[in-house]
């Protein structure tokens, strides 16, 4: 029997869940749980590049994320910033171009700067788009949207007929799709404010695993029982399996 080959989905977003509970696991600091965290970070984006995934968008810091205790923002940052230190060459030699979703301006000047100039650095790749999701949360993203859809209708820009066919182009980063999975790592079984338009239509995967944990071994399984989907889109099995 020839075994079909795989269906890779064209962009996997992953709410990276559980970097606390690892480090509490493990009788640490809380610190040492995103140190970790932010290793996978970078094995799992290249298993993903080299898999063929041509969008991975990552939830690394929610508008929510603030009311954390302020030690623990200021460590975020500060791995935030490491992280960029570290990868802006690899992701600019390796062919992988970044983009941000989320409202920057709150970041510190150092962090923008170098997010700015990796996304310049880093524009013209094809391999991979690795989306980071920054001081992000659905539906600021959806009410700045609807916000700035309704000034251009009001003023005429945009017809009455075209709103929801342009509504995406108000959104961050409009040429990106819509997400086909959605990985949550710690076994939390919820979206979190994360990427809400995008996930209309999307395969939504849940693992026990904590995100210091997850492999690309993990990865593969999440790509597996996505394969073993049926992606409706609203019509019937008979009309998707006899196209």
């Amino acid at each position: 029997m020839v075994k079909k080959p795989l269906k890779i989905p064209l962009h996997v977003g992953i709410i990276m869940d559980g970097n606390g509970r690892w480090a509490k696991k493990h009788l640490l600091p809380r610190v040492m749980g995103h140190r970790e965290g932010v290793k996978t970070v970078k094995r799992i984006v290249e298993h993903a590049a080299n898999m063929g995934i041509e969008y991975l968008s990552l939830f690394a810091f929610s508008t929510e994320n603030w009311f954390r205790p302020k030690e623990e923002v200021s460590t975020l940052m500060g791995l935030l910033d490491d992280y960029l230190d570290s990868e802006m060459k690899n992701i600019v030699e390796k062919g992988i171009s970044l983009r941000v979703s989320g409202d920057i301006s709150k970041l510190r000047e150092a962090t923008k700067s170098k997010l700015i100039d990796i996304i310049e650095a880093s524009k013209d790749n094809r391999r991979m788009v690795l989306n980071l999701a920054l001081n992000y949360g659905g539906r600021d993203e959806l009410s700045r949207a609807a916000s700035n859809l309704a000034r251009d209708f009001a003023s005429g820009k945009i017809a009455e007929s075209e709103l929801e066919l342009l509504f995406k182009n108000y959104l961050y980063n409009p040429d990106i799709p819509d997400i086909d999975l959605l990985i949550r790592t710690s076994g939390e079984i919820r979206l979190s404010n994360f990427m809400l338009w995008r996930l209309a239509y999307s395969e939504l995967y849940f693992t026990k695993v904590l995100w210091p944990d997850f492999s690309e071994k993990d990865f593969d399984e999440a790509i597996a029982d996505y394969n073993r989907r049926i992606r409706r889109f609203g019509k019937t099995d008979e009309q998707i399996l006899n196209k």
